[in-house]
């Protein structure tokens, strides 16, 4: 009997241990039903988050949400991410969107191998974008570990930052 729960034991661990790493992948980081676009005064290179630079005028967004997991999976789904109705904007350029492209980049605070603390910037490639902002992304980023305080932000083909959530 003793060596019957020893054997059941021993396979209840080797279960766990052969489950973990699908569970732990599949772990979210960091699930978000909303986003800020950038304001004043983020716009442009004078207060960058993350490393990187606010767009150059500024912008609103109607939804965005998401989620990160541990083995760096993402899905992103915005609307209406588009250019406010600003005085600094010309008015034509209002409530559009003039980027035919967007990436996401997810931002950690992560561990180097000297153990100093660094920002790591992890891009997707480009993903379609409307004229009036909507855009879905799934992808797989090579995320740090650790991934500490994730920023996730939807940004232009030359990473300034349109819409941020997370931190």
């Amino acid at each position: 009997m003793i060596e019957m729960r020893h054997a059941v034991r021993a396979a209840f661990a080797l279960a766990a241990m052969v489950l973990a790493p699908a569970s732990i992948a599949s772990e979210k980081v960091l699930a978000f039903e909303t986003m800020a676009g950038v304001g004043r005064p983020y716009t442009g290179g004078s207060n960058p988050i993350r490393g990187l630079s606010g767009g150059g005028l500024p912008w609103i967004i109607r939804v965005g949400k998401g989620e990160v997991k541990a083995d760096g999976r993402i899905e992103v789904k915005v609307r209406g991410l588009v250019i406010a109705d600003d005085p600094a904007v010309p008015p034509a350029r209002r409530l559009t969107n003039p980027s035919a492209n967007f990436r996401v980049v997810v931002s950690c605070l992560t561990v180097d191998a000297s153990g100093a603390a660094v920002t790591a910037n992890r891009s997707t490639g480009d993903f379609p974008a409307t004229p009036t902002g909507d855009a879905d992304v799934e992808a797989a980023l090579d995320l740090p570990s650790p991934c500490i305080a994730p920023v996730v932000l939807v940004t232009s083909s030359t990473g300034a930052w349109f819409a941020a959530t997370g931190g």
